[in-house]
């Protein structure tokens, strides 16, 4: 029988006394600043109606892990026993895993640093320098289980095959064993008493279940205020998400140019232009997107191993994009020597396909509430479209073949095709999960997003339509306002409203004063007096 490896935290026994997370950082000799195994502070309530407890995290080896599928490379892979790990040899630093985790286990390190500001003798015995630049995490201490075999052990009784956090815990708050096997010690624990496990809604079936009340005290449903807005705005609460940093300006810049590219390419074929002006359309097109993938490339941490991003077509949409990139660029290459209608068809298949490749590349990113929402593919591929129409029109009077109408009609049905877009994705940002801090930024960028980018374009392409003799300058004044507002949103999501998804729990032990207490035991002093 394939074991299920994974772990089991007592919320009640836990003291927050931080051994397992030195015991960790001494068995994975990590850096200054990493953490792959945390203990959270938690205070809950208003007094006198207050709770501490203390929340062990890290990763949670899902079962479903949507790390896995979003790596290029396949650097990020689950094993038969389910313990998600890492190749650090394939990694290429791109940290699209980090984003797609609800769980914010990922960590990259780009720098060396040390502990006493310079390198002693005993991190340069233990330096691993194959880490920097890739993304590194918690594998539950696997080549401790993979000894267990060869010792005639078995991980989570025997302490010198079991994770490192488990064997050191003082408490007994953690418990490391086989779910596959019902008489494990972990899946005792779990069919004798109440857990829960961290953002089940999300479908990833972590492996990390959280015990929460005893048979003397039970636990209890979160309150109204334990994750009301004003607890969720508040950024030092240790379950409140912070704001992503592995895709920051760059990343933003690649999403905003590759829009303005495909769309661009796109818009070009679909105008009828023929002959020069069109070859020269997509020309422009390819350079805008390739600006954006230098973008990228500045970004990722191992930029030498980036052809390994090729590796992961059946399931990462990062590789996806760069095969279509492949189809792009030589496809605009023949038509300058060959402008054949299918060529052109060519073209603008592959760009949209690029544009579409986009909008799923960040909608991937589980671990970003506010990119995750199933509008995120269709505003992006929408925005770019309507940027297309904004470039094509800004070089309208260089293009005397133009077909102003179709441009004012496409410009005007876009325009409020994305104002409805954008209106409804915030509308529903509650809804769909989008924290109030993401919310609030979200809101800031609202009014210019829709007045300069979208309502005002449509109705200066619409005007364009009317009244002909203006076009021109109405159509290079709706074209500044979309790729302004275009590349406003797209920068707000990708670098402001990027809050990870943080902590949640779904039941809590009852540990504190006032209504959060544990109620008192028969026959105590507690009893009598209530």
């Amino acid at each position: 029988m394939t074991q299920r490896w994974g772990m089991v935290v007592d919320l009640g026994r836990c003291v927050g006394c931080q051994t397992c997370t030195i015991a960790c950082k001494h068995a994975n000799d990590t850096t200054p600043g990493v953490q792959w195994r945390q203990v959270l502070d938690v205070e809950a309530g208003r007094f006198p109606d207050v709770e501490r407890l203390f929340l062990v995290v890290g990763c949670q080896h899902c079962a479903e892990p949507p790390c896995v599928p979003v790596c290029p490379t396949g650097a990020t892979r689950q094993r038969a026993d389910g313990l998600v790990t890492m190749d650090y040899e394939t990694c290429i630093g791109c940290g699209y895993c980090a984003v797609a985790c609800p769980y914010q286990a990922r960590t990259i390190v780009h720098d060396e640093s040390w502990y006493y500001g310079e390198e002693t003798v005993q991190e340069h015995a233990v330096a691993h320098d194959e880490r920097l630049g890739v993304a590194q995490k918690c594998t539950f201490c696997v080549d401790r289980v993979d000894q267990a075999t060869e010792l005639g052990h078995t991980p989570g009784i025997d302490l010198e095959t079991t994770p490192a956090c488990a064997t050191s815990c003082i408490a007994q708050a953690l418990h490391f064993g086989d779910f596959a096997d019902p008489e494990s010690n972990v899946s005792r624990l779990v069919a004798e008493n109440s857990s829960f496990q961290m953002h089940a809604g999300l479908g990833t079936d972590p492996q990390i279940k959280y015990l929460y009340e005893t048979p003397a005290v039970p636990g209890r449903d979160p309150l109204a205020d334990d994750a009301d807005d004003d607890a969720l705005a508040d950024a030092a609460n240790p379950l409140v998400g912070a704001r992503q940093t592995w895709w920051d300006g760059r990343a933003a810049m690649n999403f905003t140019l590759g829009g303005f590219g495909s769309g661009l390419a796109v818009m070009a074929y679909l105008s009828g232009l023929q002959g020069p002006a069109l070859a020269t359309s997509f020309i422009a097109a390819g350079v805008i997107m390739a600006v954006g993938l230098f973008f990228v490339f500045l970004e990722i941490g191992r930029k030498r191993r980036f052809l390994n991003v090729l590796l992961r077509p059946h399931s990462s949409w990062m590789t996806r994009e760069t095969y279509v990139v492949a189809l792009f660029y030589p496809a605009v290459l023949a038509i300058l020597i060959w402008p054949h209608p299918a060529l052109q068809a060519v073209t603008a298949g592959a760009a949209l396909a690029f544009l579409y490749c986009q909008g799923r590349i960040l909608h991937a990113g589980m671990g970003i509430p506010a990119w995750r929402v199933p509008l995120m593919p269709w505003m992006l591929v929408a925005t770019g479209l309507l940027e297309g129409v904004a470039l094509l029109g800004l070089a309208a009077q260089w293009l005397p073949s133009l077909p102003v109408e179709f441009m004012a009609v496409a410009g005007t049905v876009l325009a409020l095709l994305n104002a409805g877009l954008w209106g409804l994705y915030q509308s529903e940002a509650k809804a769909q999960g989008i924290g109030p801090l993401a919310r609030a930024v979200i809101g800031r960028v609202n009014p210019w997003v829709q007045l300069l980018g979208r309502v005002g374009p449509a109705a200066l392409y619409a005007g364009a339509f009317l009244w002909p003799a203006d076009q021109v300058t109405l159509f290079a004044v709706a074209g500044v306002g979309v790729l302004a507002g275009g590349a406003l949103w797209k920068f707000a999501i990708i670098t402001r409203a990027c809050h990870q998804q943080g902590f949640a729990l779904a039941k809590l032990p009852r540990r504190g004063s006032g209504t959060r207490a544990a109620p008192a035991l028969p026959g105590t002093l507690a009893e009598a007096a209530q």
